[in-house]
């Protein structure tokens, strides 16, 4: 049973958020697990600008999402920033590279699911991930969320992200926050739970 967790990440955020998807969906037996970078289309020397590339270089050793991944896989778990209530550019650019698979009927019957960053509580977070299901249902694949059986994202105790559509964190303004406790228990929590998903569809 094979779980793909294809992810963009511009600083850093969405990247801790993929390796507790990861954490979570190893948990499940069975489950080989690949983390695969979504590829960055921001010029090298813009990066640097942005103060972008020096963080960027800590997964760079990860290998970049292809076609015949999510052709392999058996559940999808994306992972994007929010760009203005969407996803990043280079996830659509990604996604729309896809249209093989699509004539193909590849995706029908796989598991999908996304996780994502926004920099403030709502910039985005639940728009960005149902964004994201448009392209999941005209492949056809079968939508899984966060279900509320993990409590942590009903939390009055803290700021924090996470809603029944998927796990989320809050970078702030200038991603000065990293993910929370609790916003990595999400993504742990959801990571199996679509592993586990997975494993009941491909019987």
């Amino acid at each position: 049973m094979k779980v793909l967790i294809p992810f963009y990440s511009t600083y850093g955020h969405t990247y801790q958020m993929a390796k507790a998807i990861a954490e979570g969906a190893q948990q499940v037996d069975g489950a080989e697990v690949k983390l695969r970078r979504i590829p960055e289309t921001i010029p090298e020397e813009t990066l640097k600008e942005m103060g972008a590339l020096e963080v960027q270089q800590e997964f760079s050793d990860i290998p970049e999402c292809t076609l015949e991944d999510l052709k392999d896989a058996d559940g999808v778990i994306f992972g994007t920033p929010t760009r203005f209530g969407h996803v990043a550019g280079q996830v659509q650019n990604f996604l729309d590279t896809t249209g093989g698979l699509w004539q193909e009927g590849a995706m029908v019957g796989k598991v999908g699911s996304v996780f994502v960053s926004t920099a403030t509580q709502h910039g985005g977070q639940e728009t960005t991930i149902r964004s994201m299901h448009t392209t999941m249902l005209h492949h056809g694949m079968v939508i899984v969320g966060l279900p509320y059986s993990f409590a942590g994202q009903m939390t009055l105790d803290e700021i924090s992200g996470g809603s029944p559509y998927g796990a989320t964190t809050i970078a702030g303004g200038e991603g000065q926050r990293v993910p929370s406790e609790n916003e990595l228990a999400a993504a742990r929590f959801q990571g199996k739970h679509v592993a586990e998903i997975t494993a009941k569809l491909i019987k």
